[in-house]
């Protein structure tokens, strides 16, 4: 899958995006005759993020992409050549043009999956040196795009099911990569939409927006339209000089609304008619220019009123400073009285959207009930993830020539667990989630309906559980085998699309009990070891003590 025969693969991570140590390793590795050497990584956190009890597994489709693209170019190679040591054998860079993933096998949680600490999202598998230098490639696509989509997910939960979500933060994000990633992975994590041109291109990304204040303030209300002759929305009927309807009805609303004709800004009204001219389907207001109550309501109540005569529907408004709780009720009242005045049984209902920094204490405020709010548009606190800035991912190596490895610390949490391993999810019989075990890929799996022993994380004790269900977690996505041209590795079943995952991890997250969803202080959710995983941590930790 060549990155110039695939769009979206214009936007994934280059092969050199790695740190330097992983091509001195990859050196030494050769050096040492241990480049095709089995081995296996896993990637994983250790601490789910925001204080909350839960992840969301993200970032699979640019892993996935980026191995079977894989490939030192000539450019890479001749760079890597100038910052190792001048005296290496040039053998090692005939090695590294020749390199690719086919021999690679990439088993994952489907992304949209309920994540917990310790539990792989990614096992990594394949020759030594080529799977070291996946490593910080794949845990930048994989640590952000999890963040992302756990902390937009964060933010459906506050929100509810009915209120529509629109991602704003291009404009704050770090860097075009890192605001293309925010839009593609707050949409999986439940978002409606992202005003990102580019995530809608690549990634399929619902795009939304409008108009800015600058497209207000730059009308002076002098202006005169080259065109200001409107048809009416059935294509029958004579055209209609929409500026002048627009006049007509100002003079109605003002009255109604009992201001002076000249309080509304001029300039403010050439612009929402220039924008309805242009938009005349999909006409919307920003209200708090100059002032909402005097200014923005009236103007956009006299266009969507002319508008309206001639058979069109405003689409809804936008408050974007102030106290928008409050300016919402308080818009909404209007719109019922208007509607209720000029027999106008649509303007009602029509909905408000705001914007304006929002996070999540305030996102609670505009989602409880009768907040009139149907809209909301959040920016830096989806892209920036202010709570916690990073997941932490983690990409260890847990066996290496068919024997496990361990990484032993003076810091417990630091420890890993050896061996390829399997991973497993326990349900009770009313499909509610009991816990995930962790166990050696050679153990036969758990089984429905019979008693387990295992060792929950962090705990001496051990436990047993009787599951009614039984789920694996990590998938085969890509087989290690005959190469496809160009050498990349099999595809072993088609890959979600963006809204096929978004739907998946919607369904993950309504299987959570309310105590493991709730934000703050929630109920852990308890990852296991099974018997024999827990009996070689211990061997190995007794041996590495010695």
């Amino acid at each position: 899958m060549a990155a110039e025969q695939d769009p979206e693969g214009r936007a994934a991570a280059r092969p050199l995006l790695t740190d330097l140590y992983q091509a001195t390793m990859a050196l030494g590795y050769w050096r040492a005759g241990r480049a095709q050497e089995a081995a296996e990584f896993e990637l994983f956190f250790r601490r789910c993020p925001f204080g909350g009890a839960f992840a969301l597994a993200a970032g699979l489709r640019d892993c996935v992409r980026f191995v079977r693209a894989f490939r030192l170019r000539d450019a890479d190679v001749q760079f890597l050549a100038s910052v190792l040591p001048p005296d290496t054998d040039p053998a090692f860079f005939q090695h590294l043009r020749a390199l690719d993933c086919s021999g690679v096998t990439v088993r994952a949680l489907p992304e949209g999956s309920l994540a917990f600490p310790g539990v792989p999202l990614l096992q990594v598998s394949g020759p030594l040196l080529v799977v070291q230098l996946l490593e910080t490639p794949l845990l930048c696509l994989v640590s952000y795009a999890s963040l992302i989509a756990t902390n937009a997910a964060r933010l459906r939960l506050i929100a509810g099911p009915e209120k529509r979500l629109l991602e704003l933060g291009l404009r704050r994000a770090q860097g075009p990569d890192g605001g293309l990633t925010a839009s593609t992975y707050s949409y999986l994590g439940g978002f409606d939409g992202s005003s990102n041109m580019l995530a809608g291109q690549l990634r399929g990304v619902p795009v939304a927006g409008t108009l800015a204040h600058s497209f207000i303030t730059s009308f002076s209300g002098t202006e005169v339209p080259p065109d200001p002759m409107l048809a009416p929305a059935a294509g029958q009927g004579p055209r209609v000089d929409l500026a002048a309807c627009v006049e007509t009805w100002l003079e109605r609303v003002c009255g109604h609304l009992g201001l002076g004709v000249q309080e509304p800004h001029r300039g403010e009204r050439a612009a929402f008619v220039a924008y309805a001219l242009a938009f005349p389907r999909a006409f919307q207001g920003l209200l708090d220019t100059y002032s909402v109550r005097r200014s923005g309501l009236p103007n956009f109540l006299a266009v969507a009123l002319a508008l309206e005569e001639l058979g069109y529907q405003a689409v809804g408004v936008r408050l974007d400073s102030g106290d928008l709780l409050q300016q919402a009720q308080e818009t909404r009242g209007v719109f019922r009285t208007v509607a209720a005045q000029f027999r106008v049984p649509w303007l009602e209902s029509i909905p408000i959207a705001v914007s304006n920094n929002i996070d999540e204490e305030e996102l609670a405020r505009l989602a409880q009930k009768g907040s009139e709010v149907n809209v909301i548009g959040i920016g830096t606190s989806v892209v920036t993830c202010p709570r916690q800035p990073s997941l932490g991912c983690v990409y260890k190596l847990v066996s290496v020539g068919g024997q496990p490895r361990m990484k032993l610390t003076e810091d417990p949490e630091k420890q890993t667990l050896p061996g390829s391993k399997a991973a497993f999810r326990l349900l009770g019989s009313d499909g509610a989630l009991l816990l995930d075990v962790l166990q050696l890929a050679e153990e036969p799996p758990p089984q429905a309906g019979q008693e387990l022993r295992v060792w929950p994380q962090g705990t001496q004790e051990s436990c047993t559980v009787r599951p009614a269900h039984v789920e694996p977690l990590l998938r085969l996505w890509v087989q290690q085998g005959q190469p496809l041209p160009p050498s990349s590795p099999q595809l072993c079943e088609p890959l979600p699309s963006l809204a096929e995952s978004r739907a998946f991890a919607q369904r993950s997250l309504s299987r959570l009990s309310p105590a493991h969803r709730r934000l703050e202080q929630p109920a852990l959710y308890q990852v296991a070891l099974s018997e024999k995983l827990r009996a070689l941590v211990d061997r190995l930790s007794a041996r590495g003590a010695l």
